[in-house]
């Protein structure tokens, strides 16, 4: 269950960026491929390029059996507004089953969402309407997130639940508390993050960081770390042999905890790329 939200899901979410750039026909693939695999669950946003463009003939077929979440990086209500509606119109569905504040990551933003004349007046606004069913929050900065909640009674949180920053500095621990004892969906992104790409390294332009390798021991531990820390699913990154490395390997992570072996691991591991570490601000 995703909270209080009512919303049983799959512990994988389809992030929608996997779109990103890619052929209508591959969009398509990948979200049958989804589907078929029992994923319902499905999170874009406009600032992933043309990923709405894709995911919204993509889902279609499928929209009625899925659940649909969208955001918005407008921090004022008639930028939120205007926002909202194209990604209605833009992923061809008459309402998203959860919207959400963008990359929440300082003071400034918060203040902005809601003061008066602030986004949050668009997401009641469209709540009212039936343009939304939950309202939620994805953010970066932890203390900014746990701000969000003190001021608004939000039904989901996405959150950066890195294992590199948690080892290191106990990032994200006391944001697990807080929506456990509030019953308040976490859906934990960035868990495969493992560090910066160093100079010289290919980078990709739908996964700004290196992950743990697929198939090794540490990229189970950082999946089984998410789900320690509450979260309801995990959200790879736009990646699609990550996202099918996800699913193929979710059912052991469930069935099998994080260990005291395995936390060792990510504890001795973390502090090797001490420095190199994933920049949240990003």
């Amino acid at each position: 269950m995703l909270g209080k939200t009512g919303y049983e899901i799959t512990p994988v979410v389809f992030g929608g960026i996997i779109n990103t750039s890619e052929t209508q026909g591959d969009a398509n693939y990948f979200v049958s491929y989804a589907v078929d695999r029992g994923v319902n669950f499905f999170d874009v946003a406009p600032a992933y390029g043309n990923a709405e463009e894709r995911l919204g003939p993509a889902l279609k077929p499928y929209r009625k059996g899925v659940y649909l979440a969208c955001k918005t990086l407008c921090r004022d209500a008639k930028g939120a507004k205007e926002e909202l509606l194209n990604s209605l119109r833009l992923l061809q569905t008459d309402y998203f089953d959860v919207y959400q504040l963008h990359g929440i990551k300082d003071a400034g933003e918060v203040d902005a969402a809601f003061a008066w004349g602030g986004a949050m007046e668009t997401m009641e606004w469209a709540k009212k309407e039936g343009l939304i069913r939950k309202i939620g929050i994805t953010a970066h900065i932890e203390e900014q997130a746990l701000r969000c909640l003190d001021m608004y009674d939000f039904e989901s949180v996405m959150y950066t639940m890195n294992p590199v920053h948690g080892m290191l500095y106990g990032t994200g621990y006391k944001l697990a508390e807080v929506v456990k004892a509030r019953n308040i969906g976490l859906l934990c992104m960035k868990v495969h993050a493992w560090r910066q790409f160093l100079e010289g390294e290919p980078k990709t332009q739908k996964g700004w960081y290196k992950c743990a390798e697929p198939g090794s021991a540490l990229s189970l531990a950082t999946m089984k770390y998410g789900i320690m820390q509450g979260g309801a699913a995990l959200v790879p990154p736009g990646l699609f042999e990550v996202f099918k490395y996800t699913l193929d390997h979710i059912e052991e992570v469930l069935a099998n905890p994080l260990s005291e072996s395995e936390l060792e691991l990510l504890k001795s591991e973390a502090e090797k790329v001490r420095g190199h570490e994933l920049n949240l601000n990003q």
